[in-house]
C-alpha cells in the first residue's frame, strides 16, 4: 500500500494548541475493516488490489493501529474545554485520540485523519486512552450511515482490533477507530483559551477556522460573521437529525464541531416508537439532549460560542454582545426553515403552503398517540396507498390521512412521481438500536464479524428497497427495544 502521504495542518499552530506524542503501540492489530470507497476520496493509492490481500490487510493493520506512521505524519494530541451536561471543565482535550495530520482529498477539500482509542495522552486523566470494541463498531456503523443517509458527518476509514484487552465494567477487546473530519475544530477548542483570557490564541483559532472551512468570510466584521455561518451549519445538521430520528445523546459544547459536522457517536441511537421526549444515553437522566430538546442544546451551545468571539467582535463589551445576540437571533428561526422544509419533502410537499406547519404536527401528534415507528411510518407514506404495518394500529394517522390527501390533492405531479421523491428522503434502513447492539454482541463476545459487515453494507444504500435484507428495516419485538445506550469511554 502506498499514496499515503500526510501534511502537518493543526500542528503547525502554536505549541500551546496540543500535545506532540505518537500513538502507543499495541500488541497484535488486525484489521476489522477498512473503508476503499472513502480512501479512494482522499486520493489514498492501494497498490495490488486483489493481489498478497492477507499482506495488505497487515500493512494496514500496522498503519491504522499507530503502530506504522504514514509518511509526512506529525502526531499530536489537541487540548480543547467544553461545558459537559451544563458544567464547565477547563481542560479535556484528546485524552485517547491522536491528530496524525492531514491529506487533500480529490476534491481539493482538507480532511483531518485522527486515531481514536490511541493511547494516553496529557489530556487523559487518569483514562487509559483506549478504546473498547463495541464502541469503535458503533461510530464506524453509525457515522457512515450518517454520511449515506446524506448528513454532515465524520468519517470512518478503518477499525482494527489491538489483541489487548480494555478494563471498563468488565475485560473487553480493544480497538482502534480512524476517524475522518474535515477538522476536529470544536466549541470547546475556543472555551479553552477563552477560559484562560488567551486572546490572541482565541484569534488565531478563529482567523484558521474562517481560512479553512468559512473562507468567503472577510473585512472587520468577519468573527460575528463566522458566529452567525457556525450558527446556520448548526441549524441545517440538527434540522437533519430531527428528520431521520436521530439522537446524538451528549451534545456537550466539546462535542459541536465548528465544521457543522455530526462528531462524536458515543450514546447516539435512533427512535423506533415516535416520542419526543425520547433519551437513551444512559448518562442523560435529565433528559437534557433528548430528541426535541436538541435544538435547544445547540442554541446554548452557541451562546457559550459566542462568549468566546466577543473580545474579537468589539473591543466595547456592550456592542459586541448586542453584535452577537443579533447573529444568534437567526438560529432558531433558520432551524424551523430547515426542518419544515425537510418534512415537506418527507411529505411529498413541494409547493409551500401556510397550513403545512400545522399538518406536519398533527402528524407527529397522531403517530406519537399511535405508538408508531418513525423511519416505518414516513416509508409508508411513499406507497400509494400508505397504511400501518401489519399488525400495527393506525388509528389517529388514520384520521389524519385524509387530510394529507387533500393537501397533495393541490400538488402537481403524478402520484409515482412523487413516491419516487419520497423514497429519496424517508430511508428504509437505518442503524436500528436492536441491530447494533446484536452486531456488537456477536463481535464482542463470539469474534463474529459478519453482522457488523452485513448491516454496514445494507446501510451503504439507505434509500434502496433491498428485499433480502428485509429484516434489518423491521421495528423491533417489545423484548428486542434497546432503551439505554453507554458512552465509549
Amino acid at each position: 500500500m502506498s499514496g499515503i502521504r500526510l501534511r502537518s495542518g493543526y500542528a503547525e499552530l502554536p505549541e500551546r494548541f496540543f500535545a506532540r506524542l505518537a500513538p502507543t503501540l499495541v500488541a497484535e492489530p488486525r484489521l476489522i475493516e477498512f473503508n476503499r470507497p472513502l480512501a479512494a476520496e482522499l486520493g489514498f493509492i492501494l497498490e495490488g488490489e486483489g493481489e498478497g490481500e492477507d499482506e495488505d490487510e497487515r500493512t494496514l493493520a500496522e498503519i491504522f493501529s499507530g503502530n506504522r506512521l504514514p509518511p509526512g505524519a506529525l502526531p499530536i494530541a489537541t487540548a480543547y474545554a467544553g461545558h459537559q451536561f451544563g458544567f464547565f471543565v477547563p481542560q479535556l482535550g484528546d485524552g485517547r485520540a491522536i491528530l496524525l495530520g492531514e491529506v487533500r482529498d480529490v476534491y481539493g477539500v482538507r480532511r483531518e485523519i485522527q486515531l481514536k482509542g490511541s493511547g494516553p495522552t496529557p489530556y487523559s486523566r487518569r483514562g487509559d486512552g483506549r478504546a473498547a470494541l463495541g464502541p469503535v463498531l458503533r461510530e464506524y456503523l453509525v457515522s457512515e450511515a450518517m454520511a449515506a443517509l446524506g448528513i454532515p458527518t465524520t468519517r470512518s476509514l478503518a477499525a482494527v482490533t489491538t489483541g489487548e484487552a480494555v478494563y471498563r465494567d468488565q475485560a473487553q477487546p480493544g480497538a482502534i477507530l480512524t476517524r475522518v473530519a474535515s477538522s476536529h475544530v470544536r466549541v470547546g477548542t475556543f472555551q479553552y483559551f477563552a477560559a484562560r483570557g488567551d486572546v490572541e490564541a482565541t484569534r488565531q483559532l478563529a482567523d484558521y477556522v474562517i481560512e479553512r472551512h468559512y473562507p468567503d468570510l472577510a473585512g472587520p466584521n468577519r468573527y460575528v460573521a463566522l458566529l452567525a455561518a457556525v450558527a446556520e451549519r448548526q441549524a441545517a445538521l440538527i434540522a437533519q437529525w430531527v428528520l431521520v430520528g436521530f439522537i446524538h445523546g451528549v451534545m456537550n459544547t466539546d462535542n459541536m464541531a465548528i465544521s457543522g459536522e455530526t462528531i462524536d457517536f458515543g450514546p447516539c441511537a435512533f427512535l423506533d416508537t415516535y416520542d419526543p421526549d425520547a433519551v437513551f444515553s444512559s448518562i442523560d437522566s435529565q433528559g437534557r439532549y433528548a430528541y426535541s430538546n436538541q435544538v435547544h442544546a445547540g442554541a446554548w451551545n452557541l451562546a457559550r460560542f459566542a462568549e468566546t468571539l466577543l473580545p474579537l467582535i468589539d473591543p466595547v463589551g456592550e456592542r459586541a454582545v448586542a453584535l452577537a445576540t443579533e447573529a444568534l437571533e437567526e438560529f432558531p428561526r433558520r432551524y424551523a426553515m430547515h426542518r419544515l422544509t425537510g418534512m415537506r419533502a418527507k411529505l411529498g410537499l413541494a409547493v409551500p403552503e401556510d397550513g403545512d406547519s400545522e399538518l406536519i404536527a398533527e402528524l407527529l401528534a397522531a403517530m406519537h398517540h399511535d405508538s408508531a415507528d418513525f423511519t416505518l411510518t414516513f416509508r409508508s407514506l411513499c406507497s400509494d396507498h400508505p397504511a400501518g404495518r401489519s399488525g400495527e394500529r393506525w388509528d389517529a394517522i388514520a384520521a389524519w390521512l385524509p387530510k394529507w390527501h387533500a393537501r397533495l390533492a393541490r400538488e402537481s405531479g403524478s402520484a409515482q412521481e412523487r413516491a419516487l421523491g419520497m423514497r429519496r428522503v424517508n430511508p428504509a434502513f437505518i442503524p436500528r438500536n436492536h441491530r447494533v447492539e446484536e452486531l456488537i454482541t456477536a463481535a464482542v463476545e463470539h469474534g463474529d464479524f459478519a453482522p457488523f459487515h452485513e448491516l454496514a453494507a445494507v446501510l451503504r444504500k439507505p434509500f434502496d428497497e433491498q428485499p433480502e435484507h428485509a429484516r434489518f428495516g423491521l421495528a423491533p419485538l417489545p423484548e428486542e427495544r434497546v432503551l439505554r445506550t453507554f458512552c465509549g469511554t
